[in-house]
């Protein structure tokens, strides 16, 4: 077996399985054929670099162009024009002198004033070309501040005045984020970008999508042909499911299933079990796919709209926000059915599991006199237990928490998740359905063969509970159960503690529903 499954850096058909970039990125090479400068954005690690080297191949063996690969990651972090732009110079000079289209290509890069040096390289070197020439920026987003507006700007100049003086044909500005969400980045006042602002030199915005079902399929049915090991439908389902196409996810999974769990035994055939494996293993390692994700959890534009995720909560976000829009550009959370949600199953989980790891790893280990196993032989998890603990946990520390919290609007929710995934221990699987404007949090611990569904609810008015037991019967239903619980955070103004903690039990629709105030 030479190809195998990459998860580190772009794909290579001598190397890797893949598939054809273009086909999830709309019609490039006609923006191209249109002397058009144009943006494509997408998630980390989901294909962009791929498409750019298949591009520069594809242009290049065409013979119309010279196509030009540029990545701009060493510029990262030069603020000052003076220095950046001259690096952004001398990164596209290395490019042409590897570039085997580009021999004898010489280019002079006089000494120029750094706020036309770019523009002014860039005419020189198309006086020396006998071809138009495409430039693909790589790593857009690593320019920042001054260095990225002379940057836009010297490309706008050129631009515009192309049609006098010889200037680069067609730019694409490669990244993960929108142009429009580049302004975020500025610190000059909107009003001094002008009417010439560099930002208006894009003609369209392309983002590269996921993979669908049938290209999953695809992609490791050529493990398939390579090796012989091939993957059931189910299995290929379930890939599918918790990445929902997802590329490096979808390669990572492969990955460990072919090299880590069956240990290149392709006589062995992948399970369902072993995807759930692979997926526990890729989230808990925290490559740097899943710590990028982690990170970003820390930016305050991103947790403005990721709590009330976590909340249920419903708030309006424009398509014009510009925090929304760069949360759906970093591929975390997706609209699907008019609500906003977690991009795939994965980052559901990443997004919890890295709000809660460190609260796990600081609540107090329960003695054994605390155990919440029922001693019984099903050994079944005895929520009485559980969540009676849980509101004493929660009296005696809530402000403490609250404190600690950067996410303090969800710390209830987040410390009730962290203190169920420490008391189920590994014997149990807890899913979560986080959903904008659902209004709660719904949660499934299932030990073996049992489910014990819980809905959080936050507690603002007299009306919550009516809400609450109607929310969590349906869940309920969904689930095939008789049995829930309801827990709901007061919020109120000033209760005590009294009347914060109850347990209440009723029978709603023919189902048990335990209430427990915290």
């Amino acid at each position: 077996m030479n190809r195998y499954f990459n998860i580190a850096g772009p794909c290579h058909p001598e190397d890797h399985y893949m598939l054809p970039s273009e086909s999830r990125c709309g019609e490039v090479t006609g923006l191209i054929r249109q002397k058009q400068y144009f943006v494509i954005h997408a998630a980390r690690q989901s294909g962009k670099t791929t498409l750019l080297l298949d591009l520069v191949k594809k242009i290049t063996e065409a013979g119309d162009y010279y196509a030009l690969y540029c990545s701009l990651e060493s510029v990262q972090l030069m603020d000052d024009p003076a220095e950046g732009i001259p690096a952004i110079i001398a990164t596209i000079q290395a490019a042409v002198r590897h570039g085997k289209s580009f021999q004898n290509v010489v280019a002079q890069n006089d000494a120029e004033p750094y706020h036309i040096a770019l523009r002014e390289y860039l005419i020189a070197l198309c006086q020396h070309l006998n071809k138009p020439l495409v430039i693909l920026f790589d790593e857009i987003d690593c320019l920042t501040n001054g260095t990225l507006i002379s940057f836009l700007r010297q490309l706008r100049d050129g631009y515009v005045n192309r049609y006098t003086i010889p200037f680069v044909h067609s730019v694409g500005l490669i990244g993960m984020r929108n142009i429009r969400d580049y302004k975020g980045k500025i610190r000059e006042d909107r009003d001094t970008l002008g009417s010439a602002s560099p930002f208006n030199i894009v003609t369209e915005a392309l983002t590269l999508r996921n993979f669908t079902r049938e290209e999953v399929d695809r992609l490791i049915s050529q493990h398939t042909q390579d090796t012989g090991q091939a993957f059931s439908p189910a299995v290929l389902g379930r890939i599918f499911d918790d990445t929902q196409g997802q590329p490096w996810l979808v390669n990572a999974i492969a990955r460990e299933i072919v090299v880590k769990i069956l240990k290149n035994d392709f006589s062995a055939s992948p399970t369902i079990d072993h995807v759930d494996q692979a997926v526990e293993t890729i989230i808990r390692r925290r490559d740097t796919h899943i710590d990028s994700l982690l990170e970003r959890l820390k930016e305050e534009r991103v947790q403005k709209i990721v709590e009330p995720l976590i909340l249920g909560e419903a708030r309006q976000h424009g398509l014009l926000d510009d925090d929304y829009r760069y949360v759906l550009d970093l591929g975390l959370l997706k609209e699907h059915n008019g609500r906003l949600v977690p991009a795939n199953p994965i980052y559901e989980e990443v997004i919890v599991s890295g709000l809660t790891d460190h609260i796990e790893d600081r609540l107090t280990d329960l003695s054994s006199s605390q155990n919440p196993l029922a001693p019984s032989a099903d050994d079944q998890l005895d929520m009485r237990r559980v969540l009676t603990d849980f509101q004493q946990f929660w009296r005696e520390h809530s402000e403490i928490w609250r404190e600690r919290f950067q996410y303090k609007e969800a710390a209830p929710h987040l410390v009730l998740m962290a203190f169920l995934q420490k008391i189920a221990g590994q014997n149990s699987f807890i899913t979560r359905e986080m959903a904008s404007g659902r209004g709660r949090l719904d949660i499934c611990i299932r030990r073996g063969d049992i489910r014990y569904p819980v809905e959080i609810k936050i507690r603002r008015d007299n009306k919550t509970l009516a809400e609450g037991k109607k929310q969590l019967t349906a869940y309920m239903e969904t689930l095939g159960c008789d049995e829930g619980w309801l827990v709901v955070f007061d919020q109120r103004k000033k209760p005590s503690w009294k009347s914060k903690l109850f347990w209440k039990t009723e029978t709603v629709d023919e189902k048990v529903v335990h209430i427990v105030g915290c």
